[in-house]
């Protein structure tokens, strides 16, 4: 099983990016893919996550109504679209895989797959 994140880049403060983490290895419809970040000297926090089974998607409340989840149709691509972007949203961004959820899942810990991470710089 491999996740492979990408789309990480440098930003201006208020700029777009999408970042896509793609699933092979296993199918993944009955999964659930989580975004977390981790910013220099901080500990790794959730950011959002999806469901697939459903599309049920949950998100952190600093990234709330600024970014959002969304699936290819093979479900096996999952998208991290983030709008009017923060210095604060500066972090390592990872997705991670969670087996057979009806619900997206919050803690890192509970994962069974990690995929490497990608930077997000924004400047301000």
């Amino acid at each position: 099983v491999q996740l492979q994140a990408s789309g990480g880049g440098l930003v201006q403060a208020g700029g777009s990016l999408r970042l896509s983490c793609a699933a092979s290895g296993r199918t993944f419809s009955n999964d659930g893919i989580g975004w977390f970040r981790q910013a220099p000297g901080k500990e790794r926090e959730f950011v959002g996550g999806i469901a697939l089974s459903g599309g049920t998607t949950s998100y952190a409340d600093s990234v709330k109504g600024r970014f959002s989840i969304s699936r290819d149709n093979t479900g096996n691509t999952v998208y991290l679209q983030m709008n009017s972007l923060k210095s604060e949203d500066t972090a390592v961004y990872y997705c991670a895989a969670k087996r057979w959820v009806s619900a997206p899942i919050r803690e890192g810990s509970r994962y069974d797959y990690w995929g490497q991470g990608t930077l997000v710089t924004v400047s301000s």
